[in-house]
Formats: structure tokens, sequence, C-alpha cells
């Protein structure tokens, strides 16, 4: 089976929980990783990755230090990627407690149905509406970009 793959629908509880499937949840533990690391993306969802992987993504970053003395760029990225950054612990149920400020990141309110995304290194939770307008721009980018391969296509014969 393919890891963190797949499309799966939920529910944000009353105490800002979201319970991930078993197929989910294997896939974190087959990482080794009943930790994961949450993250607030720029599209407005939260990422989860096991701690590995987290390290791996952050790595160029956290091993050029010295360009924070003099770098803008870099301390706001650090800062945004503190602030937006935490870790949880899956539950036995399979839950994980959403942060307030990750939840209002993402647009998730306790009780409103929420979308887990597989993505191959790890999962996205989008609120539901926010995602199907997502998916809707990427159908209309691909529909873009193969307009625009046909035409260079066209002109090349």
């Amino acid at each position: 089976m393919l890891p963190f793959c797949g499309l799966d629908n939920c529910l944000v509880d009353a105490n800002g929980r979201v319970r991930l499937t078993q197929r989910v949840v294997e896939d974190f533990l087959r990482e080794g990783a009943s930790e994961i690391v949450m993250y607030g993306l720029p599209e407005g969802c939260i990422a989860l990755y096991p701690e590995s992987v987290w390290k791996r993504m952050r790595a160029p970053a956290l091993n050029s230090p010295e360009q924070l003395g003099s770098s803008f760029a870099m301390r706001s990225s650090m800062r945004r990627f503190g602030a937006l950054t935490s870790s949880e612990t899956i539950s036995r149920q399979g839950r994980i407690t959403i942060p307030e400020l990750l939840r209002d990141h993402a647009n998730l309110e306790c009780g409103a149905e929420a979308v887990v995304v597989g993505v191959e290194i790890g999962v996205e939770i989008w609120e539901a509406g926010r995602f199907r307008k997502e998916m809707e721009s990427a159908k209309q980018r691909e529909e873009l970009k193969r307009e625009r391969e046909f035409d260079r296509e066209l002109n090349e014969i």
C-alpha cells in the first residue's frame, strides 16, 4: 500500500480534535512516529509530518544559522515556521488535538467538516470548502498547462 495517499472526510470535534483513519495512523507508525509535527502551510491548511520527515525538510534552513544575522527573509521564514509549528502525539483512538492558532489558520471550526489528504510524505488537513476550491483551482491550472503544451507542440510542427 502506498503510504500517506488517499482522501478521508472527518469532523473537528468540540475540543478541536480530528480522528485520523486507521490507515493514516498506521502510515505514521510505519515511519516510527506516534509523535507528529503539525505545520500551518501558506495555502491555508495544516500539514502533519513524521518528525523524521520534518527534520529533513527543515535541515537546509537550520544548517545555516550564520545567515540569520544578515537576512530579513531568513528571520521572517524562521519566525513563521516557529509560530505555525507544533508537535502532537496521536492518541490510542487515532485522534490529534489541533491548537487553536492552527485551527484559525486553516479555518477549521469545531463541528466543521474537514478533509484529510495524503501527500506521500504526510497528510494535510483542510476545511472542506477550502479544499474543494483548491481542487478546482488545481484543475484550472492543469487545463491551462495542457493548453499551453498543446499550443507549443503545434508551433513545433
